[in-house]
């Protein structure tokens, strides 16, 4: 349940994984109210149908099947009919693109090993609060092949490696944009100020961008209808901030591209955008939270969490569920601190707590960091039914992040990240216009 963050060598945040959102089920009150890796031409079968062709390499239907089913267990988009029709062609898309950056990776002798992949995993796994057999097990359900990831995980460490060896030398953020993006701060500090979370769809053409807008309405649909935006952020946004879910923090509208922060500037807390055209792309924006000034930043908050859990199979029969449902209530009730809790969850049968965990707010998984910031300190979330049983957090501690301007340090790690995206879509593109690529 806790998230975990990564940093780039050399100070530099550079995120290179895009997280699989494996979401728990919040449950009510009362509970029971309750790779695909790219195959040469000839080692196709012809019982394989054939999605599109990639320069020499074939994308099969299998492939492109794997790839959709993936997208709708991690994106929480139902898996019907009508919904694999509306994003089939985007998942193509994304999923040419990736065959376009494995073979310029395999072109500079760039690759990804198995314990590279078996890393990754487990860093998924520990933010989902599963084990890797687990998300094996959840994947499988929906019948997905633990290859389909993998192969999307290695196409994104071999591309940001592609990206750092051919850019990341080349990027450099001069003081005086730094002193500029100060000075704007510094202006704006009365401003209202945004928490936004972005979805960012390139285009390479006009042609391109009407298919491209079709797509991106498609996703907007979806989300309004309940799918995670940070899910679908994820699986389909070319941003850096992809990988933290289209996380961009409080920003001012004017720091925001151009036409973006006009629309902003017009949303209300919660609301998804419409499909936003720029120059080369779409933006979705999702607006989580706004102030006015430079107050503090609640992803910052501080918070001291103990995990505690009633173990419950997850065949349980509902009468042992509905004993749990009630252990849980009884034990949120008579918690008041993490030294009560720890004592308490040890008079039920099985029952156990972890040591307190310091975590930062914005490490959180967003279901769990709204459901820590309703509880005061002492107090207990909602249960949360689990594979392991009915867990909850107790908030031992809780520090508010206090107002500051970002430092120049942060400042200047933001702009270099900024950059070197900019130029890996760019070669993206690039990649693109040079590839002959045949849509089946």
């Amino acid at each position: 349940m806790l998230a975990s963050a990564g940093t780039h060598a050399g100070g530099r945040f550079f995120r290179s994984i895009r997280g699989v959102a494996l979401a728990c089920i919040f449950m009510s009150a009362s509970l029971p109210a309750g790779a695909a890796i790219a195959q040469d031409a000839n080692q196709t079968t012809d019982s394989q149908a054939i999605a599109a062709i990639v320069n020499d390499q074939i994308i099969s239907s299998y492939d492109l099947e794997q790839r959709v089913k993936l997208v709708m267990v991690s994106s929480g988009i139902p898996n019907t009919p009508e919904n694999v029709s509306r994003i089939r062609d985007q998942v193509l898309r994304s999923l040419v693109d990736e065959y376009l950056q494995r073979q310029e990776a395999r072109r500079l002798n760039i690759s990804v090993t198995q314990e590279e992949l078996d890393t990754a995993l487990e860093r998924i796994a520990q933010r989902s609060n599963m084990t890797v057999e687990q998300i094996e097990e959840f994947l499988k359900e929906g019948g997905v092949s633990r290859s389909a990831l993998e192969a999307q995980i290695g196409s994104d460490i071999a591309w940001n490696r592609v990206v750092q060896q051919q850019f990341g030398g080349l990027v450099t953020v001069g003081q005086n944009e730094i002193d500029e993006v100060l000075r704007r701060l510094e202006e704006e500090a009365d401003q209202p100020r945004y928490l936004i979370s972005e979805i960012l769809i390139t285009f390479d053409s006009p042609t391109h961008a009407e298919e491209i807008a079709a797509g991106t309405k498609r996703l907007v649909e979806q989300m309004r209808e309940g799918a995670p935006f940070e899910a679908v952020a994820r699986q389909f946004s070319q941003s850096a901030s992809a990988a933290n879910g289209g996380d961009i923090g409080w920003v001012h509208a004017s720091q925001l591209p151009d036409g973006v922060g006009d629309v902003v500037t017009n949303m209300q807390t919660g609301m998804i955008s419409d499909p936003i055209r720029t120059v080369n792309g779409f933006y979705i924006i999702e607006v989580r939270a706004m102030q006015t000034g430079t107050g503090a930043d609640p992803m910052r908050d501080q918070y001291s969490l103990m995990q505690v859990l009633l173990p419950l199979t997850p065949d349980a029969e509902a009468a042992a569920v509905n004993r749990r449902a009630r252990e849980a209530q009884e034990f949120r009730s008579q918690v008041t601190s993490c030294e009560v809790a720890a004592g308490q969850i040890r008079k039920y049968l099985s029952g156990t707590s972890s040591p307190p965990q310091q975590v930062i707010a914005g490490q959180l998984e967003p279901r769990v960091r709204q459901a820590v910031a309703r509880v005061p300190v002492g107090g207990v979330t909602e249960p949360i039914r689990s594979e392991r049983g009915v867990e909850m957090l107790v908030v031992c501690a809780h520090r508010p992040a206090q107002g500051e301007m970002p430092t120049r340090e942060q400042i200047d790690d933001t702009l270099y990240e900024q950059q070197l995206s900019m130029m890996g879509r760019r070669h993206l593109r690039d990649l693109r216009r040079d590839a002959v690529v045949v849509y089946r």
